[in-house]
């Protein structure tokens, strides 16, 4: 019985192995990409790096049930993506409930902060209030840097539908925050 069992263990170790060392190779820059993501929703380095962390240990956890693992790093990105999302929800809730807890108190660099806040909450709306598929193509092209090409790969998605997909980001975002912005008046 031991050496039936001892023949059955060989494949399994082997294959586990193999499994980590693909992992590693799939996860050579993805670190500071799963960042640069979650920086882009949240805005926060120390946010966006225990969001990465956390996107990091999913992929970990689930690189075994990936079915094509050239997707990785489109998956990884979905993954940093939406945990980014969770977090802002989370700590917008949380700021509701300290502002909340502030009223009352008036002073002046409160009222500016008050402002600057509330115009980063319209700006932070308006993002949300896009598709998931047009917010993703945003924030990695316009806020992130990445070029068309480079999202297109990203995503999985033909070049010219990352372009159709920012123009529209743009043109809707713009919409919604051409009532939050006041002109600013000629001379």
């Amino acid at each position: 019985m031991d050496a039936a069992t001892c023949s059955l263990a060989g494949p399994v170790v082997s294959s586990e192995a193999s499994l980590a060392r693909e992992f590693e190779e799939c996860l050579m820059d993805c670190p500071r990409l799963a960042f640069r993501v979650a920086l882009g929703v949240l805005r926060n380095p120390a946010e966006a790096e225990d969001v990465a962390q956390e996107a990091m240990l999913r992929a970990y956890r689930n690189f075994a049930q990936l079915r094509d693992r050239q997707r990785f790093r489109p998956w990884l990105v979905r993954t940093a993506w939406r945990l980014a999302l969770d977090a802002r929800r989370t700590a917008a809730r949380r700021e509701r409930h300290e502002t909340a807890a502030m009223e009352g108190r008036s002073e002046p660099e409160a009222e500016a902060v008050a402002a600057a806040r509330e115009f980063e909450r319209h700006v932070a709306e308006a993002l949300d209030a896009l598709s998931e598929k047009l917010r993703l193509v945003m924030v990695l092209a316009a806020i992130e840097g990445y070029n068309t090409r480079e999202v297109a790969a990203l995503v999985g998605i033909p070049e010219g539908t990352v372009k159709t997909r920012l123009l529209r980001a743009r043109q809707q975002m713009a919409e919604k925050l051409r009532c939050v912005v006041k002109p600013i008046p000629a001379g």
